[in-house]
């Protein structure tokens, strides 16, 4: 479950962000979008604070599975993945000018495998 407008933010994602780098890079389409979490009533790890997937406003994308078949997992990929690097670089990085919080692989433990995207209201995004 997700709120109203991290649902819509995340299929204009979707839509015009990674499917369009899924045809350049893989020339396939994309078949499903594995998520890992959405709504969950929790504290960010370590934190008083609650996550914003208490608020149904973040979502944790673990894979992309284009309509070729091939899986696109988020963590981060071998040295030689150049194709899957460049895929999951280009997709975090226009998550960038959506999302007020972007994390993934290289962040923290707690993100080693997949996107957290949310739109928590920030001077400045949070793109890591």
């Amino acid at each position: 479950k997700l709120n109203c407008a991290m649902a819509v933010e995340a299929a204009l994602w979707a839509q015009r962000d990674l499917a369009p780098a899924a045809r350049t890079r893989y020339l396939s389409g994309i078949a499903e979008v594995q998520q890992m979490s959405s709504y969950s009533c929790r504290r960010i790890n370590g934190s008083r604070t609650f996550s914003e997937h208490s608020r149904g406003n973040a979502i944790d994308i673990g894979a992309i599975k284009l309509k070729s078949g091939r899986t696109i997992h988020v963590k981060r990929p071998g040295l030689f993945a150049f194709r899957e690097r460049s895929f999951l670089k280009s997709v975090r990085g226009q998550a960038c000018g959506r999302f007020g919080t972007v994390l993934g692989p290289g962040y923290n433990r707690d993100h080693a495998d997949h996107f957290h995207l949310d739109l928590k209201e920030r001077r400045r995004v949070a793109c890591h």
